[in-house]
């Protein structure tokens, strides 16, 4: 479902959303033309596990849950609420999606599909590099909290402790998928 959000708030919006920072406004205004804005209902589901990886996300309001697979249950494993991104992982490498991501309360999102984007690297579009390089250090930045974690439970003594971190590590690799 579309809706509209002026594009002076997307500007402002882009602006104070951490995967965007880098850019300035005029950076911003360039991109824009490329985001698609969907409204969702609370319980609708943004993308599935397994989907192929068509596009990336920025929560614009609402919040949204990180759901896995576990046997024939899916499991909450991370909420996220505005300014977070997520689905850019699966755009990168082409895998499918590792996580489920579902509205649990009325949301609406930015969408930047895959192929616009691709679009903006072929073109050697600076915003593109800015955008892939800030993926690529908080990608860098989760893989050394997990090292770190993992470290830990190598340790940990408490079945509790481990399970707490392999959690911790699970909700942070699968919400940029």
């Amino acid at each position: 479902m579309e809706a509209h959000i002026s594009h002076e708030n997307m500007i402002s919006f882009l602006l104070t959303t951490p995967m965007f920072e880098d850019l300035v406004p005029l950076e911003i205004r360039e991109i824009i033309h490329i985001v698609e804005v969907q409204k969702f209902q609370s319980g609708d589901i943004i993308f599935r596990e397994g989907e192929p990886g068509n596009a990336w996300y920025a929560l614009y309001s609402g919040e949204v849950e990180v759901l896995k697979r576990s046997n024939s249950a899916e499991k909450t494993i991370k909420t996220l609420g505005p300014r977070s991104c997520f689905g850019e992982i699966a755009v990168l490498d082409g895998l499918p999606r590792s996580a489920t991501i579902r509205t649990t309360e009325d949301s609406v999102v930015l969408r930047i599909p895959q192929d616009k984007f691709k679009e903006l690297l072929d073109k050697d579009h600076l915003i593109a590099y800015k955008l892939i390089q800030h993926m690529a250090l908080m990608l860098a930045s989760r893989q050394r909290a997990n090292t770190e974690t993992l470290s830990k439970l190598l340790l940990a003594n408490e079945l509790s402790d481990i399970h707490e971190g392999i959690m911790g590590i699970v909700g942070d690799s699968s919400v940029r998928e």
